[in-house]
């Protein structure tokens, strides 16, 4: 048994799914899957992240995802898929969401931030919800922005840093995010 994090590959596409797999077996321990049965056969806690293809025939993306959720299983899904996104995602319960194509270092950097979350639930949750918001946020179109829907998502986001920022407040890690702590450089923040 190995150290490194474990990556299900979910794709119909089999060249795809190969793909990934050569792209990423240098850091990760890979499985590819072919079909949506097989994921859900191979899934379990010894996963770490699965990549998981939105429109696949017999089984969507979104009912393998489902499945993996009402199992209770400890996995990240990062949804990989052509399809543009709508407000539909707000429903679903992924942990990122990335358009293909995708170069290795944006699949690379996906996969790092999932394993890197550990299974905080706030935590997973803030990140969750952050990332659909980037996503709708950048792919819908302008008038969609303002829907009650994304402000409702808007609030919850503020609502699960706050409790971050709050259980985190007696270390001395400050929110990168609001300016509080050292850029990603390491130089401080304007005043």
């Amino acid at each position: 048994m190995t150290d490194r994090p474990s990556v299900l590959i979910v794709d119909d596409e089999e060249s795809a799914a190969d793909v990934y797999a050569l792209r990423l077996e240098d850091e990760y321990e890979t499985a590819v899957a072919y079909s949506g049965r097989t994921a859900l056969e191979t899934v379990d806690d010894g996963i770490d992240v699965v990549l998981l293809d939105r429109r696949m025939p017999e089984l969507s993306g979104r009912e393998i995802l489902e499945a993996i959720r009402e199992r209770g299983l400890a996995v990240s899904v990062i949804m990989l898929t052509a399809v543009d996104p709508g407000l539909e995602v707000v429903e679903m319960p992924f942990d990122d969401y990335i358009t293909k194509p995708v170069a290795k270092d944006e699949l690379v950097a996906a996969i790092d931030r999932q394993v890197g979350l550990g299974r905080g639930e706030t935590r997973t949750e803030y990140h969750e919800v952050r990332a659909k918001l980037s996503l709708l946020e950048r792919e819908l179109p302008p008038d969609e922005r303002d829907s009650e829907t994304l402000r409702r998502l808007r609030e919850r986001a503020a609502r699960l840093r706050e409790q971050l920022t709050d259980a985190e407040s007696g270390s001395d890690s400050a929110d990168p995010e609001d300016g509080t702590g050292p850029r990603p450089d390491g130089s401080a923040p304007n005043q």
